[in-house]
């Protein structure tokens, strides 16, 4: 295999003669010796940053050529090589090149590897697209070209929050999804009676629809706190340079690229009142993944109560769909298994945002070193939560089929139904019929009969759903 030498401050080494990446790449592979994949959102994002770059420089040579400020071409890029550069770069945004990303997602230098690996492509592939073998850096440099005006602490935190505003505008939709399959079965049964259960006891008569809106309430308000995560997200370093002070770099550069990126991705991010602050603290990723927590804690919640339901202990008055066959020994049985990826992917979300938290606690003075495993981490949990939500509206609650006269069956003959004749018969009496019910099992009218405690035609008046599912009781329906 042929090779070409690269060289920087610390040596150098043989390259592939026809590899898009560089001497930074592969010395970064070699020192984190991790094979977590780089998240590809992340990379795309990467090429969107360069191209606002890219596209804010040509704007800023020719400005500076209006004004009659360009006098000596001298130390600019040419405009062809500039074109170039954001071809390219709008090609990184497409994914392509990605397999020349060596990178591992787990990393130290808080990020100076990523941004150097992206330089390196787009420098190569620069070159190749005007005619240059790859490595020939006196054409085209991934740091004086490639990484124009740019820094490792403005590019790549600014392309993490570019990939979670697109990742968390479709999480938002397919947690609507969700709701909105959510609100069907709540509907459909707002009158289906079930035992409504504390502590896994029996407690007080209930519906499936009730038991249901206290998911898509709380799906309601996961869908709100994303939707506002977006505020939190949309503040960008870029233009800071290292720290956020700028320094190196043009102020009309500062003041104008993130006017392109608002264009390119068509959200509105904002520059960062203080560059300073964007640069040193992450905080915006710990308040925002604390909501993605808030959602994962909800979806294993509805999870785990559909799995517990819908098992054989519960009397199988819900069945849910069946995707798969569930044993290699036991013939027919199948298994909940897309409450248990939920419940999975939901402490998946716990372990990443403990993660997060930790880490963003460990930035130092002006730079968080941490920014690639935290911002990993970041993307995961979406990712995680997008499939959670695709698989729950798409393989379990549109498939969800609920005997409501099984289930009301059952409810009639659970001590638990008694409840619901406190305000006619008392506690005492009532507690009364509930033993003769369990002693007996026998459902509550010929537990009545037996004991003769109320009229049996008001009795069947009361255990009506409109009247075990009403708010509440009047004392002029006791009086009466």
């Amino acid at each position: 295999m042929s090779t070409r030498t690269e060289t920087d401050y610390l040596g150098s080494l043989q390259i592939p003669a026809d590899a898009l990446y560089g001497i930074h790449s592969v010395r970064a592979k070699d020192n984190f010796p991790d094979t977590t994949q780089f998240h590809v959102e992340w990379y795309q994002a990467m090429g969107l940053v360069k191209q606002a770059c890219y596209l804010t420089y040509a704007e800023m040579v020719k400005a500076l050529q209006e004004e009659n400020l360009f006098r000596d071409s001298k130390g600019f890029i040419p405009p062809n090589v500039v074109n170039a550069l954001i071809a390219v770069a709008g090609e990184v945004h497409e994914g392509k090149y990605f397999d020349s990303f060596i990178v591992p997602a787990i990393q130290g230098g808080a990020g100076t590897s990523i941004n150097m690996n992206v330089n390196e492509i787009i420098a190569n592939a620069t070159l190749i697209r005007l005619g240059h073998n790859p490595g020939n850096y006196t054409v085209i440099d991934p740091i004086e070209q490639a990484n124009v005006y740019q820094s490792t602490n403005d590019t790549v935190p600014t392309a993490l929050r570019v990939a979670v505003v697109r990742l968390l505008t479709l999480l938002e939709e397919l947690i609507n999804n969700t709701r909105q399959a959510v609100e069907t079965i709540e509907k459909s049964h707002r009158n289906s009676l079930r035992i409504g259960y504390t502590q896994l006891q029996a407690a007080v008569p209930s519906s499936y629809g009730q038991l249901f809106s206290t998911y898509s309430e709380a799906l309601s308000r996961d869908w709100w706190r994303v939707s506002k995560c977006f505020e939190r997200i949309k503040v960008v370093n870029l233009g800071g340079g290292a720290i956020g002070t700028a320094v190196g770099t043009p102020r009309y550069f500062v003041m104008e690229v993130v006017k392109h990126l608002q264009q390119l991705t068509g959200f509105p991010f904002t520059r960062s009142e203080n560059l300073n602050d964007a640069t040193a603290n992450l905080d915006s990723f710990v308040e925002v993944h604390a909501i993605l927590k808030a959602h994962a804690v909800n979806i294993e919640k509805m999870a785990s109560d559909i799995r517990l339901l819908a098992s054989d202990i519960a009397g199988n008055a819900i069945n849910i769909p069946k995707r798969q066959v569930g044993s290699s020994i036991m013939p027919g049985k199948v298994n909940p298994v897309i409450p248990e990826f939920v419940v999975s992917i939901a402490h998946r979300v716990y372990t990443n945002d403990m993660l997060i938290s930790n880490l963003a606690g460990q930035g130092a003075l002006d730079l968080n070193a941490y920014l690639p495993t935290i911002g990993h981490a970041m993307i995961d949990s979406i990712k995680l939560l997008i499939a959670a939500n695709q698989a729950l509206a798409g393989h379990l609650l549109n498939g969800i089929e609920i005997d409501s006269e099984k289930s009301a069956q059952l409810l009639m003959f659970n001590p638990s139904i008694t409840t619901a004749l406190l305000p006619i018969i008392g506690f005492n009496r009532a507690a009364m019929l509930a033993q003769e019910m369990r002693l007996k099992k026998i459902d509550i009218f010929s537990a009545n009969q037996n004991l003769k405690l109320i009229p049996e035609e008001k009795l069947v008046e009361l255990v009506k759903p409109n009247n075990l599912l009403k708010l509440g009781f009047s004392f002029r329906e006791v009086i009466d």
